[in-house]
């Protein structure tokens, strides 16, 4: 199973890895602002990631980390 992590504080709240994810899990946590003021990008279903590290590749900032 894989584990998929962000650093949220580094988010710009971009989408990027929201429109990468295969498996729809991902989305921009709309009800939360981080540090800088943006809503962070956040995994809703982690059991349903399959690791393939799109979401991570994808990222401009290096927010995300995937691990299996």
């Amino acid at each position: 199973m894989a584990q998929v992590t962000f650093n949220e504080d580094l988010c710009k709240g971009c989408g990027l890895c929201v429109e990468a994810c295969p498996k729809n899990i991902l989305q921009l946590d709309k009800e939360r602002l981080n540090s800088k003021g943006y809503h962070p990008a956040t995994c809703v279903d982690k059991d349903q990631c399959i690791g393939c590290t799109q979401c991570a590749t994808t990222c401009p900032d290096c927010v995300i980390t995937v691990e299996r």
